[in-house]
């Protein structure tokens, strides 16, 4: 690999991702990305302004409220699929993909160029939303009052940059699993259920089928512990140290999958 081919993969990249951040951001698919992404500073006003002021009320509850809400475990998870999922098959639709084909850009650079797009949106979109709701929740008239120690407030911050960690890591995941969902189907919504459908039932599986999960590992880095029922099977959360760098692993490892389908692809705008 010479370093006058690894410029040009970075400028292509970069082309790639220029026009594929506007239509992410300003497409005619994009209203729906918005309307995922805010959903949870939806619920969260409703149960703010649908709750009684009550003093006494602990802290400790309004941080579950929170990552309830605002877990990026399970809210993320269809706003990712709407992303990722219609970067290629979004192109195959409005019969544009081959314009991509047809130009001197390896399908590696394509596959890459496109999933940095989508990555960077739905972390922009997906971190500004976590940080609202943790806005929301820490300046509500239950919880201000109690925010004047510096305890609270240093368990507040440590919080809302563990959750925007924790978004970023389901963005990554996720993003990668949904972009080979898009390329490999035709019609990818019958497969994104599936997957979201083993996500949401993730709390019910043995440990052993707990770790192939993107979830699992997710869970296991929420700086307060959610409660997952009574009907819950308990198992031990994977250590950070092997969370983090085993979902690197996994998505890359996906990445390549899906860099290795392009080459075989062919379109056939007819046909779908």
């Amino acid at each position: 690999m010479r370093g006058a081919d690894v410029s040009l993969w970075l400028r292509q990249i970069g082309a790639i991702l220029r026009l594929e951040l506007k239509k992410n951001f300003f497409g005619k698919r994009s209203l729906l990305v918005y309307l995922l992404a805010l959903m949870p500073i939806g619920l969260l006003m409703l149960v703010e302004l649908g709750k009684p002021a009550r003093q006494a009320e602990p802290v400790s509850d309004h941080l579950f409220d929170l990552l309830q809400l605002a877990n990026p475990a399970h809210g993320r998870v269809f706003g990712c699929a709407w992303i990722f999922m219609n970067l290629f098959r979004g192109e195959i639709v409005d019969r544009s993909l081959h314009y991509y084909f047809l130009s001197s850009v390896r399908r590696e650079v394509l596959v890459t160029g496109k999933y940095v797009s989508g990555l960077l949106t739905s972390i922009i979109l997906f971190t500004t939303v976590t940080i609202v709701c943790m806005l929301l929740v820490f300046l509500s008239r239950n919880f201000c009052s109690q925010m004047r120690a510096s305890f609270w407030m240093a368990r507040a911050l440590a919080s809302c940059c563990g959750m925007c960690a924790i978004t970023i890591l389901a963005c990554v995941g996720y993003g990668a699993f949904f972009l080979v969902v898009g390329l490999f189907f035709r019609n990818p919504i019958i497969p994104a259920l599936l997957l979201y459908g083993w996500e949401w039932i993730n709390f019910l599986l043995p440990p052993l089928l707990k770790k192939i999960s993107v979830i699992h590992y997710l869970n296991s880095l929420v700086p307060v512990p959610i409660s997952e029922g009574p009907f819950a099977v308990v198992a031990e959360p994977t250590p950070a140290w092997i969370s983090i760098p085993g979902l690197l692993i996994v998505t890359a490892l996906v990445l390549i999958l899906a860099g290795t389908r392009i080459h075989r692809m062919e379109v056939r705008y007819g046909s779908d």
